[in-house]
C-alpha cells in the first residue's frame, strides 16, 4: 500500500467531524429513542469531557445533566476536573457518592477476600492495582499482577492466579454496574437518553464492562481513535488541564494507566497500530511511525485480536431460541 503513513494519518477535519456528531445525535434523540435530553457521568476524563461538550452543543446546556459518583477508591481529583468540565460547558450536575452503595454491597470486602488469598495481611492502609505484563513484553500473552502498597510504602508485585484474579475483577465491576444504573435513574426521571463514552479503541478491544460502562444508549464517540477525541477536545473549549491529564482507569486505590491495566501501549501507538491492522497498512510503515520492530508490530496484531474475541461476547445482546424482534 503506497501511502505516507504516520500520526497524520489519524487527523481529522474537528469542525466537520463535530457537526457531523451533533447532527447524530439530535436525529436520534428526535428518532429513534424520543427523549429530551441528554445524561453522563463525567470521570474528569478526556472521553467523557468531550461527550460532555458535544452534548451541549447538540442540545443546549439546559438539557444535558451529568453526575458525579466518587467511590472510596476515587482520586479526588477526578471529582474536581469533572465539576471544572460541567461549569465550563453550563451543565446541570449532581454528586451520587457510591461508596456506601458498594461497601453494603461488599463489592470492597469481596474483593479484598480474593486479595488476601495471594497477600494474607492485605487490610486498612494497604492500596492495590492489577497490572499486565503483556504480550509485548512476554511475547506470548498476557499476564496479570497484582501490585499492592504496604501501609509502610514498600510496594510488591504478586503473580495472580486466574480465578483470584477473575474474582478481584468481578467485585470491582460492581462500580461500573451501579454508576450505569445511577445514570439510567436519573435519565428515566427526567425522559432523558444515557450516552456512553467509549472512544474507538476502548469500544473495538472491549475495555468497558458488559451492562456497566458498556450500557448506553448513544455513544457519539465511538467511532473516533482516541488521538482523534483529542483533536476534538481542543477544539470544543475542554479544559486544558484534561487534555494533558494522563488516561487512567482510576478503578483501583493506586494509581493506575489504561496501557498498564488493559492495552499493549499507550493511546497514540495503539491507535496507529489499529489504524493500521485495519487499512492493511505493512507492518513495516507502522512500525517505522511507532517506533516499534516489526515483530512487535505483529505482536501488537495478535494481542488486537485475542481482544477482540473478548470483545465479541461483550457486544452481544441477549441470545434467544428464535428471532423475536418486533416487526
Amino acid at each position: 500500500m503506497n501511502i505516507c503513513f504516520s500520526t497524520d494519518t489519524l487527523k481529522i477535519d474537528v469542525v466537520a467531524e463535530t457537526d457531523r456528531i451533533i447532527t447524530a445525535l439530535r436525529t436520534q434523540l428526535r428518532t429513534n429513542l424520543r427523549k429530551r435530553g441528554l445524561v453522563l457521568g463525567l470521570s474528569g476524563g478526556i472521553d467523557s469531557s468531550v461527550c460532555a461538550a458535544l452534548a451541549a452543543r447538540a442540545l443546549g446546556p439546559e438539557r444535558v445533566f451529568c453526575l458525579f459518583m466518587p467511590e472510596y477508591d476515587s482520586d479526588p481529583e477526578s471529582l474536581r476536573l469533572g465539576q471544572e468540565v460541567a461549569s465550563t460547558f453550563r451543565l446541570q450536575s449532581a454528586v451520587e457518592d457510591i461508596g456506601p452503595t458498594l461497601e453494603a454491597m461488599g463489592c470492597y470486602e469481596r474483593r479484598n477476600a480474593f486479595i488476601r488469598q495471594v497477600v494474607p495481611e492485605f487490610g486498612p492502609g494497604w492500596s492495590m492495582k492489577i497490572a499486565i505484563a503483556n504480550a509485548l513484553t512476554t511475547k506470548a500473552y498476557n499476564i496479570s499482577y497484582l501490585v499492592v502498597r504496604r501501609p509502610d510504602g514498600t510496594v510488591e508485585k504478586h503473580r495472580l492466579p486466574p480465578e483470584v484474579y477473575l474474582g478481584i475483577v468481578a467485585a470491582t465491576n460492581m462500580k461500573q454496574r451501579t454508576r450505569k444504573q445511577l445514570e439510567y435513574y436519573h435519565a428515566d426521571r427526567l425522559n432523558y437518553a444515557v450516552i456512553g463514552t467509549p472512544n474507538r479503541l476502548e469500544y473495538d478491544q472491549g475495555f468497558f464492562v458488559k451492562n456497566g460502562d458498556g450500557a448506553a444508549d448513544v455513544k457519539p464517540i465511538a467511532h473516533l481513535y482516541k488521538s482523534q477525541v483529542y483533536q476534538l477536545a481542543k477544539h470544543l473549549g475542554v479544559p486544558a488541564e484534561i487534555r494533558r491529564r494522563m488516561p487512567t482507569t482510576d478503578t483501583y486505590s493506586l494509581a493506575q494507566s489504561q496501557e498498564e491495566f488493559y492495552f499493549a501501549l499507550p493511546y497514540r501507538e495503539m491507535d496507529l497500530c489499529l489504524y493500521g491492522l485495519d487499512h492493511d497498512v505493512p507492518a513495516k510503515k507502522v512500525a517505522c511511525a511507532t517506533g516499534l520492530s516489526e515483530r512487535q508490530v505483529g505482536l501488537v496484531w495478535r494481542d488486537i485480536a485475542s481482544k477482540r474475541k473478548v470483545a465479541h461476547y461483550l457486544h452481544l445482546p441477549p441470545q434467544t431460541v428464535e428471532d423475536v424482534a418486533t416487526p
